[in-house]
């Protein structure tokens, strides 16, 4: 992650917001098993892998199927990443964890995209309510 979180602040987030971290998280750590696969560091390599597999299985865990269909697809994603991180951290293959970064940053776009829209709709929808009242007061 690019900030450092404390236990407090970790528990004073939404649960969108920490999903979004945990995305930011897995790029990180796709990003530096690529620079120690270049450095032939291994053993790192597969702690990095490690950790973005984990992470991967925790969104997919925290996904809600009463949602509808894109529960459903995904976790078809998550699965399929999953099996690309383990295919590279078997294969060494920076190729691999290229093609699960693209798809980790598509989905964390899209994400961030989701609770910016999200966000501005619940400005617009305070700030109707506040002109509703300030029209409906009887000021003296």
């Amino acid at each position: 992650m690019t900030t450092f979180l404390t236990n407090e602040a970790l528990h004073q987030k939404t649960s969108q917001e920490l999903t979004s971290l945990l995305y930011e998280a897995c790029l990180t750590n796709l990003e530096t098993a690529i620079i120690e696969i270049n450095n032939k560091n291994f053993i790192e390599v597969n702690e990095k892998l490690k950790k973005a597999i984990d992470i991967i299985h925790r969104l997919g865990s925290g996904l809600n199927y009463e949602a509808g269909i894109i529960a459903d697809q995904l976790d078809q994603v998550y699965n399929y990443i999953a099996d690309k991180i383990i295919e590279a951290n078997f294969t060494k293959d920076a190729s691999i964890i290229e093609e699960v970064i693209k798809l980790v940053t598509m989905l964390m776009s899209s994400w961030n995209e989701a609770m910016k829209t999200k966000r501005d709709s619940l400005t617009q929808a305070t700030k109707r309510k506040a002109l509703a009242y300030e029209s409906s007061s009887v000021y003296e």
